[in-house]
């Protein structure tokens, strides 16, 4: 996106460049990558990085509002309506399109919420070897950095570590997903364990005594006085796990992020905000009638993940074919045009989004914009199945010289 850094990046790069740099971070993180890395990091214009800042900060902002919260809440199954909730969540995840307007500036716009964490660990060690990549290149700066907010990487391993590990030690924290092993995220688990000490570990695998929960560790049973919570609720109940408690129980522990934050902060709170980058959202079940001009929307479930169940070309038939019963867990929204920004080496067009990662530690009253990762598609969509067969597709971030 910033065409000289562009220019000088697709003159150097060569196949070596990015089967490199995989190996150096499958080396460094001791382990495999379960998805797609892309060929070529994001980089962003000063203006640009400036209305993206911006604009996740506000529509954060909006997002803590109480009044909007308290509206929010209908969109909680009471049996994720976990005891001891926090005020806010200790993640904030805002994901952009880039697009251009009508006079071809490049404009942000919102394409989904999370109160739910990312790979906040992953992405650091990602935008650290491709900073050393780029470094080397001819007619490119030799420093780069990743981090918002004036963030060095000491100054955000340190706010990660401290947002993650609250108060306790890494051996009575875990980060919580089903078979860790198996999830295409695993990579950023091994991030994560060599950032901060804490473990990835299946909830199939703790015991509980009374509210407290254990797990073996080193061969010694271990308190789990907190849990970095990674648990898709789709994927859990989809797969019919047993895990050894129910989220609506009254357990000893402490949530990072809490688990009713992800219904909170996703799709559903988007019809909720008021902000020009946010693209306008109806409830189904609030809309007296459908609109005329469907190729404007995409018809979408609130609470799907990876993009699972997204229309993006809705007929009337589609609509109708969804029981009443089950129209307020679906939305139209304005479609967003991705503008293909990025030029890859063999002349085509590469569309961007780019996820702003928040971070919030326990004591701290407000969220820092903290790190991004990006996601890049050549296909009509940005998921995997949309993308088969093209290069320069795939998980990446944006960096920017220090």
């Amino acid at each position: 996106m910033d065409s000289r850094l562009r220019k000088a990046f697709n003159a150097s790069f060569g196949e070596s460049v990015y089967t490199d740099l995989v190996h150096d971070l499958e080396r460094r993180l001791e382990c495999k990558f379960g998805f797609r890395l892309a060929e070529t990091p994001v980089f962003l214009p000063v203006d640009f990085r400036r209305k993206l800042e911006i604009a996740a900060t506000e529509v954060v902002r909006q997002l803590c509002e109480p009044s909007r919260i308290q509206k929010m809440e209908r969109d909680l199954p009471q049996r994720y309506n976990t005891p001891r909730r926090t005020n806010l969540p200790g993640v904030a995840i805002v994901d952009f399109a880039v697009t251009r307007d009508a006079r071809g500036a490049l404009e942000p716009k919102v394409v989904e919420l999370q109160g739910f964490p990312s790979l906040f660990a992953l992405t650091a060690f990602h935008a650290n070897a491709w900073g050393s990549v780029c470094g080397k290149m001819n007619g490119m700066p030799r420093e780069w950095t990743s981090f918002f907010s004036g963030l060095d990487e000491n100054k955000y391993f340190n706010l990660l570590k401290k947002s993650i590990l609250g108060a306790h030690e890494p051996e009575n924290v875990i980060l919580m997903d089903l078979d860790p092993a198996k999830q295409k995220t695993s990579s950023d688990f091994h991030a994560t364990e060599k950032a901060t000490g804490v473990e990835a570990v299946c909830p199939t695998t703790l015991a509980r005594d009374g509210r407290k929960l254990y797990r073996m560790r080193n061969g010694k049973k271990t308190e789990v006085r907190r849990i970095y919570h990674r648990v898709v609720f789709d994927e859990l109940e989809k797969s019919g796990t047993k895990i050894p408690f129910c989220y609506d129980e009254d357990l000893d522990v402490e949530w990072f992020p809490h688990p009713a934050w992800y219904f909170l902060w996703s799709k559903s709170s988007m019809p909720h905000l008021d902000h020009p980058s946010v693209p306008k959202t109806y409830r189904l079940s609030e809309m007296a009638s459908i609109p005329r001009d469907l190729s404007r929307f995409v018809l979408k479930p609130f609470h799907s993940f990876a993009g699972g169940g997204v229309n993006v070309d809705p007929t009337e038939k589609d609509i109708y074919q969804i029981r009443s019963s089950d129209r307020a867990e679906w939305c139209l929204q304005e479609k967003v045009d991705y503008a293909p920004v990025i030029e890859a080496v063999d002349g085509g067009g590469v569309k961007v989004e780019i996820r702003t990662m928040f971070l919030r530690p326990d004591d701290a009253p407000d969220f820092t914009l903290a790190t991004n990762l990006c996601r890049l598609s050549r296909g009509k969509m940005l998921g995997v199945d949309f993308n088969k067969n093209f290069t320069w597709v795939g998980g990446s971030v944006a960096i920017w010289p220090k």
